[in-house]
């Protein structure tokens, strides 16, 4: 026997603020996943500097294509930092 689900709200697109405000907040927390995996770096014991060498090569990567994105789309980084200290000072 299978169940039917049924959907209790629309699926609605998002809008073009909000995806950028989702590419804004990808950047900043690619970021702090990077400053993460330099301090888990420097404090590293034998067996997993390979580990956290990879993963620093990973989220910079990430950082990387997510900052070319938000180049594309006219997002400075004076506005995710703008938009960043905005959204902390209101909660």
């Amino acid at each position: 026997m299978s169940e039917e689900y049924i959907r209790e709200q629309n699926i609605t697109d998002k809008s073009d603020e909000e995806k950028d405000l989702e590419l804004i907040v990808s950047v900043l927390k690619a970021k702090q996943d990077l400053n993460l995996a330099h301090k888990n770096f420097e404090y590293a014991e034998e067996g997993l500097i390979d580990y956290y060498s990879y993963q620093i090569k990973a989220i910079q990567t990430k950082l990387d294509y997510l900052m070319k994105k938000a180049r594309k789309k006219g997002i400075a980084l004076d506005m995710v930092n703008e938009i960043y200290i905005k959204n902390n000072k209101a909660q």
